[in-house]
């Protein structure tokens, strides 16, 4: 074989190499979401005022933050949701953006003295599921606790 050849063939092979790799590259599965500094606060209803509950998060992903769904649920009950539970959930937290692939979510709720009434005392989990703009997901079944009191 003559080295033009051999030559021509090595430069073809790097090419469609090159093409390859470039196409595996935009062909990956998207990244997941992060949330980070997440908490959780309940303040109980007083004579003059409604109660609240909060939810603040910073979510990110490279490719923005589409939403966040949230579920708070007592301990005692056994719920443990999933994923695929949040994902059809009607409650979705506030999100502003913060730079373009990050964004603080808050989720709130006012609590009326009667509703408190009803809801069970002690412990609570947060479960949260993010959504990226890209399609990527990430579930947290318990990404606060707090405690709730009457």
């Amino acid at each position: 074989m003559s080295k033009r050849i051999l030559f021509s063939s090595l430069i073809g092979a790097v090419a469609l190499g090159g093409v390859a790799a470039g196409g595996l590259a935009l062909a990956a599965a998207p990244t997941e979401p992060t949330l980070e500094h997440g908490s959780a606060r309940y303040t109980a209803p007083s004579d003059g005022s409604a109660g609240s509950f909060a939810y603040t998060v910073d979510v990110s992903d490279d490719s923005g933050i589409r939403s966040l769904k949230v579920l708070a649920w007592p301990a005692s009950s056994k719920l443990d949701p999933t994923a695929a539970e949040l994902r059809s959930a009607d409650e979705s937290a506030k999100c502003r953006s913060t730079s373009d692939e990050s964004a603080r979510c808050t989720y709130t709720l006012k609590v009326t003295k009667q509703e408190a009434a009803d809801l069970a005392k002690g412990t609570w989990y947060v479960s949260v599921l993010a959504t990226a703009k890209d399609g990527g997901t990430t579930f947290v079944s318990r990404a606060a606790t707090f405690d709730l009191t009457r």
